[in-house]
């Protein structure tokens, strides 16, 4: 016998917690464009905040599944891709950007 709230209790917790590191990211990117004076360097700053509002989604997503009785379907592959190329943009900006 499984417990299937503590597993999805603990998937949400840890989507949660990446997504509050990223939106700490987001915030240290905000107020360092918006002491350069904005420009180009709001480009992060937009694809990191895309990436908060994506890996909230799916945190969302995967504890609803997680909670559901049975064998949980696994995690859309069109989302892993999505939330790993915003990654990789904002990064890619980053470094543009410096």
């Amino acid at each position: 016998m499984s417990d299937h709230g503590a597993q999805a209790e603990r998937t949400g917790l840890a989507w949660r917690r990446t997504a509050l590191a990223a939106t700490a990211c987001t915030l240290l990117l905000l107020h360092s464009a918006a002491r350069r004076g904005w420009g180009a360097t709001v480009v992060p700053v937009v694809l990191a905040g895309a990436t908060v509002i994506t890996l909230t989604v799916i945190g969302a997503i995967r504890e609803r599944a997680l909670r559901k009785a049975g064998i949980p379907k696994s995690l859309n592959p069109a989302l892993a891709v999505t939330a790993s190329a915003l990654v990789v943009a904002t990064a890619a900006a980053l470094i543009a950007v410096r």
